[in-house]
Formats: C-alpha cells, structure tokens, sequence
C-alpha cells in the first residue's frame, strides 16, 4: 500500500468537502469552500499516481476550476458513465455539469492558472429550501438523489433534468446522507432526527424506519455519508452508538437487522464508502477456496480511517492522525484498488492498494448475473422509464409490449447497420431540424472572370460535448491527416451576373417535393427569353448569350420591387426636373449589358449619365419626354411574342417584395405589351400556353388579344377592348385582369365562364389554383371565388388587420384546398378563416415557442418527412439555431407548458391549411409528447373526441354534432394509430385499456 498526501490540491486553505474520482481514473473532482463563494476544481489524477509527472511542469495539475456556487460546495459526485458531474452547496442548488466546446485556455479569475478542461452547468436544479449535504446518482444514472436541512430527500429525473420525479418527507431533522440500493428497488438516507429510512422506488414510499442504534447520537457530524454494499446484502450507517461507543452499524437486507457493527473509532463516524467492486480471496493461509467479500473504508471525526474487509473481524489498515481535522468524504476509483479521502483541514490523502493486498476483483459480468440470480434482474437498467416497477394489468397492452419488443430486435436483421450515435439531452438532434448540412459547394464565374462560389451550410453544433474523454499527460500531437476533404466543388462553366441566379445542376434535375408552393415564376431559355417573362417582376434583364451546349439550362428570373411612386410634377418646376437623371429600377435591360460587355462600357465611359441611357449616344433633348418615349418605371418589356417549349420552364417559388402605404395602396400587376404564361394540363395531357399581346391597333381602334395554344397548336382567342394586366390559369380554367378592375374567366375551351367581375381597383394578386381563384385589390381587400361551385368563399375582407402601411406583401400563395396565405415582411403567414370570418397566424419565424419546444425527442421514430403548406413555410423562412435547454432554464414546468403550446399551434395551423398529412403528423407528435410527459386530462380529452359517441342515446333523433372524418382521416383510424403509443408508458395503461375496449366494441 503507499499513503501520500499531495500538498498542492487545496483550496487556498479553505476545507474540502467532498471529492470523487471520474470512472475513467484520469481525474477527481474536490468541492468545498472558496475565497467569496464555493470552488470545484477538477484535478488530474496522473501526477497523484506518478513522481514523473508530478515533476514536470508540462503536466497541468488542475484542469479546470469552477466558482458558479454562491456558497460552498457540500458535495460533487460523477455520474456513473462519467459524463455529468453534480454538485449540490449552502446556495440551495443542485448543478448538473458537463464538458463544452469552448472557453478551454481561459485564465481563472483572480489566478494565474488556466484551464485546460472547459466544464459549464447545463442544468440547475432548484427544489431545496435549504442546504443541500449529499448527492447520489443511482445505477445506470437513471435518477439523483439530492438531501438537505430541510428535511427532505429530492428524486430528479436523471435522463430530463430538471425534472422531479418524487421529493421523499417523513424525516424530521436535517437529512446528511443518502444512497442507492445497487439493484434499484431501494433507497436510503440518514438524518439528524436519529434514523435511517429505506425508501422504495416503485411507489416513493417508506419500507423501513431504523431508529434504535441512533438513539444515543446528537448531531455533532457535518455529514452522515452512508453507503449500501456492492452486493446489496447491507447497509452501512454513518454516526451509530453501542454502548456510548461511536460505531458504524450495519443493517441487513433481510427483515432490516441491526445486529453487527464496525467499532474502533473513538468519535462519531462521518462516511462510510465501499469499493465498487466484489472481491475475491484464498484468506486462510493453508489456501482452498477463494472467499467473496466487500472492501469497506471508515472515516471519523477522530482524522483516522480505517479499511474493513467483510470477511475479516478486524479492520485491514487504520491509518491515524491523517489529518488535523475531521475526515469529510472518500472515493474509490472503479477499479477499486485506489481511493481518496478529504478532511475540514482542506487536504486531500491518497491510497494505493494492490491486489495481493485488497483482493481480486471479480468480473463485472459475474457480479450482474449474481445478482440477477439472488434479486431477479436490476430495475433501473433493464427498463430506464420511472414507471418499471408497475404491474401490467391488461393482457392486450402486454401483447403490445411484446410485440413492439421483437419488432426491436429485429430490426437490426432488416435495416442496414448504422453507427450508433449517443444522445444528447440537453441539445436538438440535427436530424430533427429541417435544415440539413451539405457536403456540396457550387463554384460559378461571373462577367469579368472572377469566382463565385456558393456558401454551404454547415451544421449547429452543440456547447456542449459528451462524456469527456480519458485525460492523458502526454500532449497531444497534431499532424496534417492525409485524408482529403470531404466538401465537392463543383465547378459550373456558367457565367453568372447581378441579380441573375445561376442554377445548381441538382435544380433542374430535382423533382419539385410534393406540397412545395409554385407560382408563375417562368424560368426560360437564352433564345426565348423575349417571350417569357414574370407575371410578378415587372422588368426584365436581357439574359447574355450562352454557348449552344447551356442553351437548355434554364435561367431563373430575378424578382426586383415594384416601385409604386407616382410620377406627378409641376408646372413651374418643369425645368428643373428635366436636368434630373431619371431613375433605372434595379435589374432593368441596361443592369445586365453593363457587366455582359464591359468594353462597350468602358466606351461610353466618358459619356454623361444623361446620354448612358440614350441609345446611341444620342443626346436628350431638353424637357419632358414624350410618354410613349418615356422607360417604362415598372411593366413588361415590349418584345415579340415566341412560341415556347414546355421544356423551358421551372416553377419555383418567387418573392416579390411590394410596399404598402399606410392606407394599402399596393402596387398592381401590369403587363405592357405582350405576355407568355404556361398552364400545366391534367395528369397525362399537354400544358396550356396563355399569350398575351395587348395595344394591338387597328385604324383607331385599340384592341388586346388573349390567345391559348396547346402543344404549338392554336385553339381559341379572345379579344379585350381593356389592357390586359395579369394573366393565371389552372387545367380547368383560364382568368385575366384587365385594368378597368374587371376580370374575365373562361373554359380551357374559350368559353367565357361568368359575367365580367368588377372589383373595387385594379389587382396586385392574382392566383388560380384548381377551381379556386384569389385577387387583391390594390386598395388591400381580399376575394375567392369557387368557381366549380360559383360561389364566394371570401367576400372583400380587408388587409388591414394583419398589415400596416409600412409592413410589404413577400409572398402570397392559394393552396389547392383554397386556402389563400400571405407571407409579409414581418416573418408572420396568415390566412383567413371564412367560416369563423377573422384572420389567423399560421406562422410566426419569432415565435419563442418554437424556440422553447422541448417536442423533437416525440416526433414518431421511423416517419416520412412530410411535404405541405405549412412545411413550405417554416422551411422558407431562415430559423436561428437555438436549444430549448439554454433558452428555458427557469424550470421543467415552463418548459413542458411551451411545448404543449407549440404542438397545438402545429395542430391547429395544420387544420386551418386542410392538410391531412400534416395533422397526422403534429397529432401523433403531440399524443406522443403527452404520452411521455403523463399528461392524461389532455390526452384523455383527445381521445374522447376520436372515439365520438360509443352508443347512441334512445329517444334522440340520432343527429350528432360529431363528425366521423377530419380531413378526410377517419378519426377511429387515427385513434386505432395513436393507442399503441401508449404502451410506452405505463402509468397509463388504465386509460389504454378504456379506450382500447370501447373502439373494439364500436368496431
């Protein structure tokens, strides 16, 4: 055995009160008192073990200190797979820590030492309302146990801190020790109140009340660390007396006996600690059989240890006068054959056993399977749910269980093998996030030869790491790896300009998912694009010349804003306003020239602004222009019409960014002279092509003309005495707005289908969508129409009450159900509910629920992504990267609050949209998340209305407001979905077995 003490761990001489050593061995942790407030410092534990590294000064001796506790630390204690540390202090709290990515080299405030670990608090626990003495975590780290001076003992949910799982009273005096039966089936605590109490974990209880060996203590004891043994046989009390003796006793499992004792110590025992591990040893010198035993170390106000062996009727080692003052906690490292023991005096001793001294100890393996033979197997690590002790009473829910158990253990033989990914509790998965990182950047040139290349995303990654890894004295070397990098570039031989975007080569080859949003975007090429340009950009950039081999890429049309100003002047600064350059809106004819042919510019260089604009390098002449020679401030480029390939176009969604004034006037559509627009037909037919060309002369007489073709043959035309501004269409129908604010709508054969329609202005949206058509007015009123039906589903409902004059529309959308939605430059969607007849939020990208929701773990294992409006939304819109543990530390209660809130927004968002996957999908979220949470009142409400009526009341006409479909999902078919989720837990399995009669009774 060697005994030392190293003089540097110490807390600048203030007294240490608990230490612990990492299950991997390379490190402990003290805590105790600091200069102002408490200190935990983590040590290395290679210079304890070993002269050399103490020596070198290469060897950091402390690894990281930490000072967060406004009072002294009582106790730190390391999770058993040595990822958390806890620690609990005088402040009342109990903080769960763990290694992060950063602050590794800062300097210790008030020190010149750095820390080379970064460790930081990822949880607090407040539930104490006093000081808080000892922390244990039980086996498999399924739950902590926390005492304190007021009198209670606290069960935290070790896998959702902060959660309380139960808070044990029945102790009348400060409670200073606690500890876990190794099974699982018990825990026990000792207070000042003259007992010890075993608890069960099956329902929270009190199994034993021990009071007679404590009859004579007082509470002379800082702490009363008690400690069960590793083969669960006894537990080891601290401050006991026999005969006015201070004694550590020992109480059976059996029947809870106190009938044996540990004796020697002349003052009242502190803590008790046994070696984790079952030894095994030929004790008798004429050999035989090795004996079983437990190693046992004894700490004492008397400043002696003492080393029990359970085989042995005296003690192995006492060590006396260790320290100047009382012993305050040990720790046994997990191979068991090292420990250490602080005291009051703010020292630290360290003893190393060998096995020829202590034993052999046995195989973890045998040591489960011995247990398992004598207590069946362990509770806490066969099932870590805190309902495992309940008794299943329905056979049909324990067929599910089964069921679902070898669904488990075969699915290794039908999926592929994955690497297996640890868990992160206090972090979102990535996998749960809709964005996901890419191993792909585009690299593009543009005009003048110069690169561009595409930002990739890269993945959020979390503060904070696992389990920290084995601490090594050596440093670290650090080589260049040959490996190469995993990031493809791909090179595009494009030439991209401003306000172009250059399309990856995965856009045009990638389906457009299934729910995604298209509007009337037109995507065309080089040859083409005089034909084809935007219903909603009101200008067009002359796209260059590309080469042969590019010229069945689509380019994709910028969206620029439109610019809404009136043009009014005054007689009197007519002169004036002449001298003034007029204003070319943002990607106009002329943007793209200017980078396409940089030597004509250079040119012209030294040309004034005034004659830049002119053709020709002709110069304006004075005054006022002429209007039909004015540039068109906003409109369609007047160029020919060209028939188009159906092959050209891509539809993806647009964002037009329209400015509204305070009393809503919104820019209109327009279209000056001619306009192109492709109507996708009927599965399986060829899409309709709408041309329109207005201004058409005839003597003195103006027309406008409205042509259909289909596959490049003619099929009918109509003739407009009003300009055409907006052209949509759908396989059923084709629509126009003119600019006397009527609009017309005719059959995909040219039969006008209605009267004209007369609305209050001209319009700034115009949308079809199957049967359904939406217009916005310029002055902010809302119409649809079914015109299947010829009905009104939304009668000049105004803007007003979801936008101001300085809000703008980005983005507006009708679903195929008629569901119209508006996106604003807010970061909120809304839409209109006609038969509650008011506006609702559908999505909100500031939202703190979304933030705050804690529901990702509940998302169903196994589900498709799915694909819908309200998907379209939240993925459209950029969501900062936050973590639901670091923005609502405040509670677990507040935080299961907001993820019920967020949840049923999602339900009632999806509802509103009538989308059907996406209300299955946040419904069996929600269930799940309330199934986990235990939350029955809710569930119980949900499933009453699924189930509907059971039987039907006599006397009544059978009417019933209850309505057997919701979106076209049964909802007994849904209930029949959502019961099985509910076998995961089985403190509801009384609500599974109701429902589950009543459905097979109504089935």
């Amino acid at each position: 055995m060697r005994l030392l003490k190293p003089t540097w761990v110490s807390h600048d001489g203030q007294p240490i009160f608990s230490v612990d050593i990492h299950p991997d061995g390379t490190r402990f942790a003290t805590g105790g008192q600091g200069n102002d407030a408490g200190k935990i410092i983590i040590w290395n534990m290679g210079p304890v073990r070993d002269e050399k590294e103490e020596k070198d000064e290469e060897v950091p001796k402390s690894l990281c200190q930490m000072d967060n506790h406004l009072a002294c630390v009582n106790c730190v204690r390391w999770s058993r797979d040595g990822k958390y540390l806890a620690s609990g202090g005088d402040d009342k709290l109990v903080m769960i820590w763990q290694t992060s990515r950063y602050g590794v080299g800062s300097t210790v405030f008030g020190s010149d030492s750095k820390n080379v670990e970064s460790w930081r608090p990822v949880h607090t626990l407040r539930g104490h309302s006093g000081d808080v003495l000892d922390l244990a975590w039980s086996s498999g780290d399924v739950w902590l146990a926390s005492c304190s001076i007021d009198n209670t003992i606290v069960i935290w949910n070790g896998e959702k801190f902060p959660e309380q799982v139960a808070v044990l009273k029945g102790h009348s005096g400060l409670v200073k020790g606690v500890t876990w039966d190794p099974v699982g089936k018990y825990i026990a605590s000792q207070s000042d109140d003259k007992s010890l109490r075993v608890w069960r974990t099956r329902d929270w209880q009190m199994e034993a009340n021990i009071t007679e060996p404590f009859q004579e203590c007082g509470g002379t004891t800082h702490v009363l660390r008690l400690d069960w043994s590793p083969d669960g046989n006894y537990i080891v009390s601290a401050h006991a007396m026999n005969n006015s003796g201070p004694t550590a006793q020992i109480i059976e499992r059996q029947e809870w006996k106190a009938t044996l004792d540990f004796v020697g110590h002349r003052k009242a025992v502190t803590v008790v600690r046994f070696n984790p591990m079952i030894l095994s040893k030929c004790l008798k010198k004429d050999g035989g059989k090795p004996q079983q035993y437990s190693c046992c170390a004894i700490g004492s106000r008397d400043r002696s240890l003492s080393i029990w062996l359970t085989a042995l009727k005296r003690p192995l080692v006492v060590t006396h006068d260790l320290f100047k003052n009382s012993i305050l906690d040990i720790s046994w490292s997990s191979s068991g054959m090292e420990l250490l023991t602080c005291s009051c005096d703010g020292t630290v001793a360290y003893l190393d056993f060998t096995p020829e001294e202590l034993g052999t100890p046995m195989p973890k393996k045998e040591v489960n399977q011995n247990l398992e033979k004598i207590y069946g197997k362990c509770l806490l690590e066969s099932n870590k749910n805190k309902t495992t002790n309940q008794i299943i009473e329905s056979a049909a829910l324990l067929n599910l269980r089964m069921n679902n158990n070898d669904e488990k253990n075969q699915t290794p033989e039908k999926l592929p093998a994955a690497p297996i990914k640890l868990a992160n509790n206090s972090s979102t998965s990535t996998s749960d996030t809709p964005f996901k990182p890419t191993n792909k950047q585009i690299e593009t040139k543009t005009a003048d030869g110069r690169r561009r290349i595409t930002p990739i995303f890269l993945s959020f990654q979390p503060d904070v790491d696992e389990a920290p890894l084995p601490y090594l004295a050596k440093k670290i070397q650090f080589t260049s790896s040959s490996e190469s990098s995993k990031i493809v570039v791909e090179k595009l031989d494009r030439v991209t300009g401003p306000g172009l975007t250059s399309p990856s080569h995965s856009q045009h080859n990638t389906p457009v998912p299934e729910g995604t949003p298209k509007s009337s975007s037109n995507v065309v090429t080089p040859k083409a694009s005089s034909s084809t340009i935007s219903c909603e950009s009101k200008v067009t950039p002359t796209i260059p010349e590309s080469p042969v081999g590019e010229r069945s890429i689509p380019f994709v049309q910028p969206m620029t804003a439109i610019d809404n100003k009136s043009q009014q002047g005054e007689v009197g600064k007519e002169a004036r306003s002449s001298q003034q350059q007029p204003e070319t809106p943002k990607g106009t004819a002329s943007t793209p020239d200017r980078h396409a042919d940089k030597d004509h510019d250079k040119g012209k260089s030294k040309l004034s602004l005034k004659r830049k604009s002119v053709p020709d390098g002709q110069p304006r002449k004075r005054g006022r222009p002429r209007l039909k020679d004015r540039e068109p401030h906003s409109g369609y480029s007047s160029v020919p019409t060209t028939p188009i390939a159906p092959s050209s176009f891509v539809e993806r969604e647009t964002v037009c960014y329209m400015p509204a004034s305070s009393e809503l006037q919104l820019p209109v559509l327009d279209i000056d002279k001619t306009y192109s627009k492709q109507i996708p037909g009927k599965a399986g037919t060829v899409s309709l092509l709408l041309e329109v060309e207005n201004n058409i002369k005839v003597k003195e007489m103006t027309f406008h003309k409205l042509h259909c073709s289909k596959g490049g043959n003619h099929i009918w035309e109509q003739v407009l005495i009003s300009k055409i501004m907006a052209v949509a269409g759908s396989s059923h129908m084709a629509c126009v707005a003119c600019e006397d604010s009527s609009i017309g709508v005719y059959s995909t054969s040219g039969i006008r289908l209605l009267p004209s329609l007369i609305m209050d202005s001209q319009v700034t949206v115009f949308e079809v969508n199957g049967f359904h058509l939406m217009a916005v007015t310029k002055k902010g009123n809302l119409f649809l129409w079914n015109l299947k039906l010829k009905t009104a589903s939304i009668r000049n409902e105004s803007l007003t009450a979801i936008m101001t004059g300085e809000d703008k529309l980005v983005k507006s959308r009708l679903t195929p159900e008629g569901v119209p939605i508006f996106t604003l430059s807010t970061n909120r969607s809304y839409s209109f509910l006609p038969d509650m007849a008011c506006w609702t939020i559908l999505y909100d990208q500031a939202d703190p629920l979304q933030h705050c929701s804690d529901h990702h773990s509940s998302i169903p294992k196994g589900s498709i992504k799915i694909s819908g409006p309200l998907t379209s939304l939240q993925s459209s819109q950029e969501r900062p990267h936050h973590q639901s543990g670091s923005l609502l530390q405040s509670g677990h209660s507040l935080q299961q609050v907001s993820s019920v809130s967020y949840l049923e927004s999602q339900v009632s968002a999806s509802l509103c949209l009538k989308s059907p996957a996406e209300y299955k999908f946040w419904m069996t979220t929600y269930v799940h998340y309330l199934i986990k949470e235990g939350m029955e009142t809710k569930l119980r409400e949900i499933c009453n209305d699924l189930l509907g009526p059971v039987y039907k009341t006599l006397g009544s006409s059978g009417s019933t407001t209850w309505q057997e479909w919701i979106l076209g999902l049964n909802k007994r078919d849904l209930l029949r979905e959502i019961l099985p989720l509910m076998a995961t837990n089985l403190s509801l399995q009384r609500l599974y077995t109701e429902y589950h009669d009543q459905l097979e009774s109504v089935t």
